[in-house]
């Protein structure tokens, strides 16, 4: 009796044992269930954000500045001394008024000698053809000229005739190199900048020295600002533009789009856009910083994501996608991006799922 009680005891003290050694084999897969990741691999349930089509309306703010709408460095063509110089720093001018004048004796005596050289030229040229031209009549009645003497004459005049054109091209050539001495504005503006004074010798050769004169426009300015590739590529011609000055605090103004440089820089990945502003007041300044305003509508291909779902990595920007059950590294590009959200671009589909919190250890 009292070996039975003992051998019921015994069993009793085996079995709980054995239900304990199960109940800790077991709790892990049902732990492993609950985390959702079965023996086969699949991912763990995560925040997911289905993606659609959708653009990204952004207000971006960029840097820009106003530039003169033409401005020209001037240079003397011909080498002499200055003689007058009848403008200065701040001299508003017109086309084609007189800013400066030159003195070249050289010059004034080679006009006057290709002057002389035509005067010749054209008499000879006038005697032989007259010589030709009576020979001619003359050679009308039968014998009295040789055909051989006519042909002579004719190659003279026509060679006489020739260099006279030739001096006459000469001569006006020296005219106009003449002319140079006389330094005229190209267009109506402002002179921004002066580097010579009466009886100081310029010369066509220095052209690494500094200019005589600056001339800028100003009463037409330019408003140029570089805006990244991303952004440029959803912008058009006479989209409005919004921009504030440095100088005019709180002033807003507005424009627009005028000219698109078409071309990327390489170094910035920004494209030079440019606007039209009048100046006609004169209360601008080539120069002058601008804080330009506008609205980027957007990629309608991308997709909107939260910023989370993007992992930048030091040689890699990804999202992870879900696919098969399965977390996959997909790259992108960013687009427009607000305070919480960005445009991604990239290997997706419309309704596939991303994890919306990634980074680098999301992935197995």
């Amino acid at each position: 009796m009292n070996q039975n009680k003992i051998l019921g005891a015994a069993l009793a003290v085996w079995c709980i044992a054995a239900t304990g050694c199960s109940n800790g084999r077991t709790e892990p897969a049902a732990a492993q269930a609950t985390a959702g990741t079965p023996a086969g691999g699949t991912t763990a349930p995560v925040e997911r954000v289905r993606l659609e089509r959708s653009a990204l309306p952004q207000l971006v703010k960029l840097p820009g500045q106003l530039a003169s709408f033409e401005e020209v460095s001037i240079f003397p063509k011909v080498n002499g001394y200055v003689t007058d110089v009848r403008v200065d720093v701040g001299s508003h001018v017109k086309k084609g008024q007189l800013l400066m004048e030159l003195e070249a004796p050289e010059l004034q005596q080679a006009t006057t000698q290709a002057k002389e050289r035509y005067a010749q030229a054209k008499l000879d040229a006038t005697i032989s053809e007259q010589n030709y031209e009576r020979m001619r009549q003359a050679a009308e009645t039968p014998g009295a000229v040789s055909p051989m003497n006519l042909a002579s004459l004719k190659a003279k005049a026509d060679a006489d005739s020739a260099l006279c054109n030739a001096e006459k091209a000469n001569w006006q050539m020296q005219e106009a190199i003449l002319g140079y001495l006389r330094v005229t504005a190209p267009f109506d503006g402002v002179i921004s900048e002066r580097n010579v004074h009466p009886g100081a010798l310029v010369s066509a050769e220095g052209r690494d020295s500094k200019p005589m004169l600056e001339l800028r426009q100003v009463d037409h300015l330019r408003l140029q600002v570089d805006i990244p590739e991303g952004v440029a590529a959803g912008l058009q011609d006479k989209d409005t533009i919004t921009y504030y000055l440095s100088a005019y605090p709180g002033k807003k103004m507005t424009g627009h789009i005028a000219r698109q440089s078409d071309l990327v820089n390489s170094t910035y990945r920004a494209e030079r856009m440019e606007m039209d502003v009048y100046n006609h007041d004169g209360k601008l300044a080539p120069g002058m910083y601008a804080d330009v305003l506008f609205d980027s509508k957007g990629n309608p291909d991308a997709f909107t994501v939260p910023k989370t779902a993007v992992v930048t990595s030091t040689d890699r920007k990804y999202v992870i996608a879900i696919r098969a059950g399965k977390m996959v590294k997909v790259d992108v590009a960013t687009g427009n991006e607000t305070a919480s959200k960005v445009e991604i671009t990239g290997d997706l589909q419309p309704g596939e799922e991303v994890v919306a919190k990634a980074n680098d250890e999301t992935a197995p």
